[in-house]
Parts: structure tokens; C-alpha cells; sequence
């Protein structure tokens, strides 16, 4: 098998929603082997090697490779299994009931993996599950998310793009958050996970307009009854505010409080990525990082 490879340092996405780019690979350009793994993009093999052809190539930061397969273990567990694979491979290529069986090793023991957007849709579920809302209001969340809020409450949920559902108690509006044609004090608790800092640069499509943000969630506050929730979480920095055009605006803390004017804060809660694994921070410990974000989580109550 052949690969081309791109020679740029190499960033780490969980696809969950979290566009959580982690500590790039500074090394020299190198070979590289890309798998999707449980929807996350795994590095398993970097090998440098150089010859003539990719000399040149890599002039326009390509590389031709071929595919080295062999993959270390990463620890003793595996290790022991993959001493056993072949062994297992033979029980399973000799079973009874009609299985076809080919090679396609996987391993995944150890700790579960725990994404940003676990601990952002706790968040929600949390408070959800203490105010036992009749009619919410999602703008933009993760869609498996809102499906989970289907099992349980009637739902209106605005897209910028079209789609459909299968599912009678979700009421579909395609339109901008920016512009929302709902009467006021409409739901009793509203929701947006991981969209207010996208809206209006032109991502999904919709019309630049870097006042989107704000117009959008003044829309929240204004179809929001009195009394009900606001749920929403976005990008915090401790850093300089910034816009990385057109992926995203990154807030800092002062900024998100601006946004919430108003409205009586019931819980604030911040998380990013430490050591590889997503936990709760401390508003001293946020990024520092120009180029990087971690996750504000706010619940709050309009008066």
C-alpha cells in the first residue's frame, strides 16, 4: 500500500464535537501511519526514512511510503495478548457457526476513554435532570446529545443546515441563531453546546457576521421564560481573546460573563485537556496557549 504523506506537525482531534487540538509532534518530517480508531485519529507508526524521490516530493510536503503494518504494543498487557493472538486467531478461524474469520487487530483495554464533550453534556444533563424542563430549545449541540434529550422532553432544535427527523416530538427550524422568528418566553430551558463561538464566521455557511455570537444569544435570553435556564458552553482562554478565522473565537472569562449580563449565574464550570485526558479546571489553571482553548460551562437563570 502506498501513502502520501503531509510533512506538518501533526495535531490530535477526539471527533466527539471537541475541536481539542493537542501538543503537536515537533519532530522532523517523518513517515506516518493514520488509523480511525474509535472515532479518534491515532498515530501508530513514524519512521524516518529519505530517498531520492521523496526528496523531491517532499518539496511540495508530500512523501511516498509503503505501509509498515508491524505496531508495537504500548504496554505489557498488550504485549501478552499479541503473544497470543495467533493462537486466539486459530480458536476463532475454527469456531462452528459459520463465521468467516480475517485478521483486523484491535486493542482497547485500560481506562475508558473521556472526551471535553462527556463532561460538557454532563454538565447539561445535570441541570436538565434538576429542573425537569417542559419545552427546551437547542441551538447547535451535538446531535447524539439531543437525541439523548429526545428519550425524555419535546424538543425545538435550530440548524443553519437543513436535515430531518424522524422523531415526532422534535420540531426542526432551519434558520440562523442570529435570527430567531420565535415569540419571547417560549421554553423553559434552553441549550447550546459547542456553537456560540462559531456563529457567524461563515463555517457552516451561514453569513459572516462577527456580532453573531451576541446577537444569538440575546435570541436565547429573549425566548427563555422567565425563571428557566440558560445551558451553554464555549471556548475560554486565559490568554488574549482571539479569532482563529474562521474556526472559532476563544472568549475569556470577563468576555463570557459580558454575555451573560443579566441573568443570575446558578453554576460555571471550565475543563480542557491535561495529560491527554479531559478533566475540570480551575479558572487560574485555563490555557495560556494563543492558539489553543479549553471549555467554559455555564448554567443560568433568567430573572
Amino acid at each position: 500500500m502506498l501513502i502520501f504523506e503531509f510533512h506538518n506537525a501533526i495535531q490530535e482531534c477526539d471527533f466527539q464535537g471537541n475541536e481539542n487540538f493537542i501538543n503537536p509532534i515537533k519532530r522532523n518530517p517523518v513517515y506516518i501511519t493514520l488509523i480511525f480508531d474509535d472515532k479518534r485519529l491515532s498515530i501508530l507508526k513514524m519512521e524516518a526514512k529519505m530517498n531520492p524521490v521523496n526528496k523531491v516530493l517532499s518539496l511540495f510536503g508530500l512523501r511516498l511510503s509503503r505501509e509498515n503494518k508491524t505496531i508495537k504494543p504500548r504496554n505489557k498487557k498488550e504485549k501478552e495478548f499479541r503473544e497470543k493472538y495467533e493462537y486466539y486467531f486459530k480458536q476463532a478461524e475454527n469456531n462452528k457457526r459459520g463465521f468467516k474469520v480475517l485478521k483486523d487487530y484491535r486493542y482497547q483495554a485500560g481506562e475508558h476513554p473521556f472526551f471535553r464533550s462527556d463532561l460538557q453534556c454532563e454538565f447539561v444533563a445535570y441541570h436538565l435532570y434538576n429542573e425537569k424542563p417542559v419545552k427546551v430549545l437547542d441551538i447547535g449541540s451535538w446531535r447524539h446529545f439531543i437525541i439523548g434529550m429526545l428519550a425524555h422532553y419535546d424538543v425545538t432544535t435550530i440548524d443553519f443546515r437543513n436535515r430531518k427527523s424522524i422523531l415526532k416530538n422534535e420540531t426542526i427550524l432551519t434558520c440562523d441563531a442570529k435570527e430567531l422568528n420565535i415569540p419571547s418566553n417560549s421554553f423553559d430551558s434552553v441549550i447550546s453546546l459547542g456553537s456560540v463561538y462559531v456563529f457567524g464566521l461563515g463555517r457552516y455557511g451561514d453569513e459572516f457576521d462577527l456580532d453573531a455570537d451576541i446577537k444569538a444569544l440575546n435570541h436565547m435570553i429573549r425566548v427563555l421564560k422567565p425563571g428557566g435556564l440558560l445551558i451553554f458552553s464555549t471556548s475560554i482562554t486565559a490568554a488574549q481573546p482571539t479569532v482563529l478565522f474562521n474556526r472559532t473565537r476563544i472568549y475569556n472569562y470577563e468576555m463570557i460573563r459580558g454575555l451573560c449580563d443579566g441573568l443570575d449565574c446558578v453554576e460555571e464550570k471550565f475543563c480542557g485537556i491535561r495529560s491527554n485526558k479531559a478533566s475540570f479546571l480551575k479558572l487560574e489553571e485555563l490555557t495560556t496557549n494563543p492558539t489553543a482553548f479549553d471549555i467554559y460551562m455555564g448554567c443560568w437563570r433568567k430573572k
